[in-house]
């Protein structure tokens, strides 16, 4: 049985009850290494991972494995990538994604919304720019500042909330007028895009 399950922002305390139990008690459990590292106080065999590659190696091992990933599997999760393969999860379990965490933590509601993930994907910025709210996943290649920058020679004003490290001890949140430099902490990060020129 091949099972996808998602952890939540990464602090232990925001896994659901179903997926702790699943880390009790499945045999083999693979997940990438930020996350295998932070549930060794729950199973100290969870083997850490570093690339999307491996994956379809454990699969094709073994008959029954659990994939923990980070957040929610399916929203911009790893879901979508075994299905492009050919893999189909007999079982997805739920996880809150870091962008629940930082909407809750600066209560802000996200019904309304617009999302997007720059992680390994292509964007193009210009399609905020009639967007009041926009929540994105920003990686490696589009760090915060880049960003602030480019959406402010865009033209589009008002604020950026960008959440480093959610739900681990070193979280950091902060708020900056768009155009400004922010801290740029880690390369994975969530950003709120508050543009006011859409919402006039």
């Amino acid at each position: 049985m091949l099972i996808v399950a998602g952890v939540g922002p990464g602090n232990p305390k925001y896994l659901t009850r179903e997926v702790y139990e699943l880390i009790i008690q499945e045999e083999n459990i693979i997940a990438f290494g930020r996350v295998s590292r932070t549930l060794q106080d729950i199973r100290k065999d969870i083997v850490g991972i570093s690339s999307v590659g491996e994956i379809l190696e454990y699969i094709d091992k073994y008959e029954n494995l659990l994939i923990l990933a980070s957040g929610d599997p399916l929203f911009y999760g790893i879901t979508s990538y075994l299905k492009t393969k050919g893999y189909h999860p007999d079982k997805i379990c739920p996880g809150i994604s870091s962008f629940q965490y930082l909407s809750c933590k600066c209560q802000i509601p996200w019904n309304k919304a617009r999302f997007f993930s720059l992680h390994g994907r292509d964007f193009n910025l210009k399609d905020l720019l009639e967007i009041p709210l926009a929540i994105g996943f920003i990686d490696k290649n589009h760090l915060p500042t880049q960003i602030s920058k480019a959406l402010y020679e865009l033209g589009i004003r008002g604020y950026l909330i960008i959440g480093y490290d959610l739900s681990y001890e070193e979280e950091k949140i902060e708020r900056i007028p768009i155009g400004e430099s922010c801290s740029d902490i880690t390369d994975l990060a969530v950003m709120v895009i508050e543009n006011e020129v859409a919402q006039r």
